[in-house]
């Protein structure tokens, strides 16, 4: 992978699994720069371009699911909005803390980052359920889902404290 984009201290809010719907995703950019989002990270299923518009205008990336279909659309849409496209798997750093995102449906590549023990963080989605673990010295973190959940939730995380907060939308 090519070298991490680099960060100063901030405090990240997570989503993952919207699946196309833009006002829930509004609605949890909304609730993540309110309860003090430095940074935005989708951790894929976008669904669609009104999504990545939600998070315009706030610093951030996000990075492919297996549910998106059209990721040339999604990526040139992102370029036009100055939202940071990360493919499917984004390396970043911030604070000196290395951090991966990828979708989480790709099993075997998330066994050879919690195998290698390289980064600090591993934030993922895909099963539509939130969960916070560590193996090793990797905190794996899914922020749950904003689509098919029973209870739709971001995450906040602040890097300097290492806190972590579930919030509901």
């Amino acid at each position: 992978m090519d070298d991490p984009i680099t960060f100063c201290r901030v405090v990240i809010g997570l989503l993952s699994d919207t699946h196309g719907h833009a006002d829930t995703a509004l609605k949890a950019v909304e609730l993540l720069i309110n309860e003090g989002a430095d940074y935005l990270i989708h951790c894929g299923d976008v669904g669609d371009t009104d999504v990545i518009a939600a998070m315009a205008g706030h610093p951030g990336i996000f990075v492919f699911g297996n549910n998106d279909w059209d990721q040339s659309e999604l990526e040139q849409f992102a370029k036009n909005v100055d939202v940071v496209c990360g493919g499917k798997t984004a390396k970043l750093s911030f604070g000196g803390k290395r951090i991966i995102v990828t979708h989480g449906d790709d099993n075997r590549l998330m066994q050879q980052i919690v195998k290698d023990q390289m980064v600090d963080f591993l934030f993922v989605g895909h099963t539509h359920v939130p969960a916070d673990h560590t193996v090793g010295k990797v905190r794996i973190i899914n922020p749950g889902a904003l689509y098919r959940a029973a209870t739709k939730t971001v995450a906040l995380l602040d890097l300097e404290t290492d806190v972590l907060r579930f919030l509901t939308v």
